[in-house]
């Protein structure tokens, strides 16, 4: 077993994949090349104080989930559309070519549609009814269910979509790269193909696990006026996300026992909404992309 959880992310046609102190993507160019680059990940996230600190260092999940990923999709849509691209061939190892202010302000605007959708949305759905709910703990069950129902039901949607699949195929194929690793078995698309396209640590998982932490949370505040109401499910947030990502830990480390395997089973199940099984150029992407970061790292 690989004393650090490398993991990662699918971006169009390619996969992400983070390190101790480095990240790589790689990309299948339109000519049929794998396009790979690297850059050094932020000690300050990803090996300050912070990642010492339970609760706190669940904004390195923030991190990964936002700014890397949404960096590295811009990036691999740039290769897909155009190749690699004069930008990412003077930077070599990667430097900072994915960086840019559209980026951020990306960023900043999937944050804000999150945030309304999956957490203020509901919460205003509820206010309607919630003359009709009795109790506090039973109206925030329901607004739980309503932000549950809304996430899979998007999530469900977009599986239709066929550049959507094909990234959920490359999902698999990184959970797939990153067992094979973790067992000890060959970086080889033999080598990695028989082992499952779910992954106790997948960010999809995490996601469930938000939505049932912030009933937990909000629960506890009982049935405030809407304006609390809505304030709270922004405030609150950090407190969430550092809860489940606590959890997701504990379920990394404990992930063999009969108790957590129970306790994780709804995430591996939600899971089968967001991975597909990949084709074996879409392993090799994969393959790429974790032997670049070993590489660098000096695992490999």
């Amino acid at each position: 077993m690989a004393e650090f959880n490398y993991g990662g992310q699918a971006v169009m046609e390619g996969v992400m994949m983070r390190g101790r102190r480095v990240m790589a993507v790689a990309v299948r160019a339109p000519d049929g090349r794998i396009v790979v680059r690297s850059e050094p990940l932020n000690p300050f996230i990803y090996g300050g104080w912070l990642t010492r600190i339970p609760l706190l260092r669940g904004i390195t999940m923030i991190w990964d989930t936002l700014v890397l990923g949404i960096r590295t999709l811009m990036y691999s849509a740039e290769v897909v559309a155009q190749g690699e691209s004069p930008a990412t061939e003077k930077d070599g190892q990667g430097g900072q070519f994915l960086t840019a202010p559209v980026a951020w302000g990306t960023v900043l605007l999937s944050v804000g549609l999150v945030v309304g959708l999956f957490f203020l949305l509901p919460a205003l759905l509820t206010r309607l009814v919630d003359h009709y709910i009795a109790g506090a703990l039973l109206s925030n069950l329901v607004e739980g269910t309503i932000r549950l129902a809304m996430v899979l039901g998007y999530i469900w949607g977009v599986g239709f979509m066929p550049d959507i699949r094909r990234v959920f195929a490359y999902h698999g194929a990184e959970h797939k790269t990153v067992h094979a690793y973790e067992a000890g078995d060959p970086l080889t698309v033999e080598g990695v193909r028989p082992h499952s396209i779910l992954h106790a640590r997948c960010g999809t998982a995490f996601i469930l696990v938000v939505v049932v932490i912030s009933v937990l949370v909000f629960a506890l505040l009982g049935r405030p006026s809407l304006l609390v109401r809505l304030v709270s499910r922004i405030v609150l947030l950090p407190l969430i996300v550092g809860i489940a990502y606590e959890w997701l830990r504990l379920g990394a480390r404990y992930g063999d026992r009969p108790w957590m395997k129970v306790w994780l089973a709804p995430g591996l199940l939600m899971q089968r909404l967001t991975t597909r099984e990949p084709e074996d150029g879409m392993i090799e992407v994969a393959i790429a992309a974790l032997k670049r970061v070993l590489s660098e790292e000096g695992q490999l």
